[in-house]
């Protein structure tokens, strides 16, 4: 498996485990936010960091206000 597609899911059992949230959510939240290409796209920062940081950009990520202009 690439790289990429396992930081991918870890990502989303991290987030699901922050949250209390199932994976099918977290999937279909990271979808219509484009929080999967955020993800891709800071790859190379992201996947060097620990649990509580990722959680933490993710979160950042979802609350920019370009991410509300799309729900």
């Amino acid at each position: 498996m690439n790289e990429r597609l396992r930081f991918a899911a870890y990502c989303v059992e991290l987030y699901k485990s922050a949250k209390d949230m199932t994976g099918r959510e977290v999937f279909e939240l990271f979808r219509a936010s484009g929080a999967w290409e955020y993800l891709w796209d800071c790859f190379d920062a992201l996947h060097t960091t620990g649990p509580e940081y990722t959680t933490g950009q993710i979160d950042a990520y979802l609350a920019s206000p370009a991410v509300h202009s799309l729900r």
